[in-house]
């Protein structure tokens, strides 16, 4: 359930966020397009959009697609559309605030975006671009799966257990609690509503959270650092 603020008293050692839907607002180009490409095929575009949230273009083309599809090539065709879909790309607020705040080296952004649409709708968002940013090509398996999440712990030098995932999707709420990360849901912008088994709130305005950084440990008090 969303409640008005969520206070962490745990303190975390690293911070990770998915980005459609947690960092960045893009239902309406997301939907927009998965609309059109089934139209294009004689699919019913509620059924696809209902699951596609949080998961690997690809993924969902291989549920859908007529037989003999190729998935891989489809899914760049499809991204290189959404990538230059960016004119109502908003950053959920708090976004741009909190992550100025996260010295760069203990953040990391975990996403079912390709790489290059991952970068072109953060930079539309006004947001900066991570140091350690792990996409939909890096991964063998997509969210629900762990292997995302897992990478950037170890990438990041970190344990599971230390580390803090902001997720607004099923799938990839369910991805960062078996990789063993502490979970919040940012709620206000994602697409469809369900109930979470993690805290959730429906912005970063909402969250209160330490972090352990610079051998000091700082508190992040919602409204402001």
């Amino acid at each position: 359930m969303t409640t008005a603020m969520v206070s962490l008293e745990r303190p975390y050692e690293k911070v990770i966020f998915d980005m459609d839907g947690t960092l960045v607002d893009s239902r309406a180009a997301v939907e927009r397009v998965w609309r059109t490409w089934a139209l294009g095929r004689g699919l019913s575009p509620e059924e696809i959009i209902g699951i596609s949230h949080g998961r690997r273009t690809q993924e969902i083309i291989q549920l859908f697609a007529p037989e003999g599809t190729d998935a891989d090539r489809e899914a760049i065709a499809f991204e290189t559309q959404e990538a230059n879909d960016t004119g109502d790309i908003r950053a959920v607020p708090g976004a741009l605030e909190l992550l100025r705040w996260i010295p760069d080296q203990d953040w990391a952004v975990v996403t079912s975006a390709g790489r290059e649409l991952a970068l072109r709708r953060l930079a539309a968002a006004g947001l900066p671009l991570p140091r350690l940013l792990v996409s939909a090509e890096d991964v063998a398996k997509g969210k629900p799966h762990p292997q995302g999440y897992l990478m950037a712990v170890d990438r990041m030098g970190a344990h599971a257990g230390d580390c803090l995932v902001f997720e607004d999707a099923h799938a990839g709420i369910l991805a960062a609690q078996a990789a063993g990360c502490d979970v919040v849901a940012i709620t206000g912008a994602r697409a469809h509503d369900f109930e979470v088994s993690c805290p959730a709130a429906a912005d970063f305005h909402g969250i209160s959270f330490s972090l352990k950084a610079k051998a000091q440990t700082r508190r992040w008090q919602g409204r402001g650092p």
